[in-house]
Formats: structure tokens, sequence, C-alpha cells
């Protein structure tokens, strides 16, 4: 044999060749004698004879070269069909070990459903094809009843504007939160390979929230220490008609606070003042002033680090008289999608 690289026969020649080489190696055992002989390394031949070994002569023969033609493709019905599944459910809901829609997620449904294996690059390039985008998934408790979410759209909330206008009255959108000193949103630059710490004081500690928002940009809000209960919801309360100068209807999800006896009885005394109306349960998203939530958690609270109860309680107020003056972005809460319903 001469000195030419293997590599650089056609197709059909390798082949001759490994079937030559193998058998040569069969005939006489040494693998650098036969390596010798066809010119080639000797780790070429030990790769050989494991492949004869494990498949016989079949498996020294050559096999397709280049870019696959003429692959597996999705038939359009297919193709719709897994658009829909990929739009209207999650992975788990169609019994498949995942929580979240992945190249890896749609690919083992396509199998399953189809018995057309594609692969990860192929499943990427269908999504991208059919207007999918990697996405951060907004969170949704399974007890949420989309029948009372529906009433509450097309009944209810319709209702509760019609009330609204008769009595001239204002609709508020009220929620509470906790907020902790250990909080933290975003992101720090560091070397790669080396997480960035941020010192802060050992000690934990927190308070609350509660506010009202409209949308026509008013916000109230009050910041407290203790712990929320019927008395801190009725001051609220008080205070809130009193700013308002009109009567209030309030929106409020079914916190036991919101529905406790002592709530339920002034909510009766003030019955001329202040109408309560509830959201249906598990149901945050349908709620505006869950993004003034998200906002202070994330720029008044989430990216600075208070060194003790009263200097995050500034710090926080701070924030909120400051969003107080700029009406505008208290309407932007009513902008995202799940609310936009209550922003007219």
């Amino acid at each position: 044999m001469n000195g030419k690289d293997a590599r650089s026969l056609s197709a059909e020649a390798q082949e001759a060749l490994r079937m030559r080489a193998v058998d040569y190696y069969l005939a006489c055992g040494n693998k650098s004698q036969t390596a010798r002989a066809f010119g080639v390394s000797r780790q070429a031949v030990t790769g050989w004879a494991r492949r004869y070994q494990e498949g016989g002569r079949r498996a020294l023969r050559k096999k397709p070269q280049g870019r696959p033609k003429g692959g597996k493709k999705l038939k359009p019905w297919q193709m719709a069909h897994t658009a829909k599944a990929v739009t209207d459910k999650c992975p788990d809901q169609l019994k498949l070990p995942f929580m979240l829609w992945t190249r890896e997620s749609v690919r083992d449904l396509i199998q399953r459903r189809f018995g057309v294996h594609l692969g990860l690059s192929t499943v990427g390039r269908y999504l991208r094809r059919w207007g999918f985008t990697p996405q951060k998934p907004l969170r949704r408790a399974y007890e949420q009843n989309p029948a009372l979410v529906r009433r509450w759209l097309e009944q209810e909330y319709p209702r509760i504007l019609r009330r609204a206008k008769r009595h001239k009255a204002q609709i508020n959108w009220c929620d509470e939160m906790g907020l902790r000193s250990d909080h933290s949103a975003g992101t720090t630059y560091g070397r790669r390979g080396k997480t960035p710490v941020i010192p802060g004081t050992g000690k934990r500690f927190g308070c609350n929230m509660i506010s009202a928002i409209t949308n026509h940009g008013t916000l109230r809000f009050r910041v407290f220490k203790d712990r929320f209960c019927a008395e801190v919801f009725i001051e609220f309360l008080r205070r809130l008609v009193k700013q308002s100068g009109r009567k209030v209807l309030l929106i409020v999800d079914r916190h036991p606070v919101h529905t406790s006896k002592r709530a339920r009885k002034w909510m009766e005394d003030h019955r001329a003042e202040i109408d309560l109306f509830f959201l249906p349960g598990y149901s945050p998203d349908l709620n505006p002033d869950e993004y003034l939530n998200q906002d202070v958690k994330a720029n008044a609270v989430g990216r600075r680090r208070p060194g003790d109860q009263q200097e995050m309680m500034d710090t926080l107020r701070s924030y909120l008289w400051s969003t107080q003056q700029r009406p505008d972005i208290v309407q932007n809460y009513f902008q995202a999608k799940p609310v936009r319903y209550a922003a007219a």
C-alpha cells in the first residue's frame, strides 16, 4: 500500500479497504502488521475489528455521506395539531414528564403522537416557523376556575362598570403584600465563574403594604409593621373613602381579612360610601394592583439592601410617593394583557 490517506478514497473504496483489512487481521491476528500492510493506523484497525465483532460485515459497509436528503417532515395537519397543543396545553396536561414547553418536550410530543422522530434543531426550526419564541411564563393556579373567570369578565365586571356610572362612583383595585429585607431582583455583573456576593445584614426583617389604584392613575397606600388584620383593613378603607370624596367600588381578592365578620359589619354600616366586590378565586392575574406589587418588589426593595426595618419602610414610602405623582405609571399597570379589560 502506498502512503495515500484512506480518507481521500471514495466511499466504495473505503468500504473495500475495511473488508480486506479485517479479513487480513482475522487471518494473521496482529493489528500492527495489518496496519502496516494496508497503510492505515493501528487505531483504525482496532475500530474496524470492533465494529465487525459487534455487527458483522454489515457494520463495515459504507454509510450515507453528506446532509440527509428528504428527511422526515411533518405533514400540514400534524404541524397544526402540534402548534395547537403547545398553545392550549401544558406538557404535564398531556402526560409528558415536563412542566414547560421546550424543544425536548415538543419532540417527545411529536414522537408519541405521530411516531416521527425529529432532531432538536429541526423542532426548533418548526417552532420558529409557527411563531413560537422562548418566554418566561406567567404562573396560574391549578385551582382557578375558567368558567368563573369568564363570568367575571363577561358579566360581573361589566355590571360593576354600569353601577359605577349610575352612582358616579370610583372603581378601586386593592391588594396587600409582605416585603422582606433579603428579597433581591435583577442581575449584577461579575467575573465568569465567580458568583458575585452582595453584602448585607444577617438580620431578617420586613414590613407590609396595602394599596389601591384606579385606571385614572390614582394610587393610595399604607405601609405598616404589624400583620395584616381586620383593623388595618378597616382603617385603610376609612382613609380611602375620605380621600376619594365620592362612593368607592372596591375590588379585592378573597383574603380571609376581606371576608371577616368585622370587615363585613363595617361595610354594612358604610354601604352608602363603599361597596366591596370579590375577584374569582385563585385569580391574582386579574388584579391590576398586582403589577404595582411587582414594580415595588423589583425596583423599591429588590435592588437595594436596607440596613433596618425603618430604612426599608422609608424607602418604600418614598418610592410610592413618587409613583403617586406619575399617574401615567399607574395607568400603565392596566395595559398588561391579563388586566387590559379594566383599563376603560
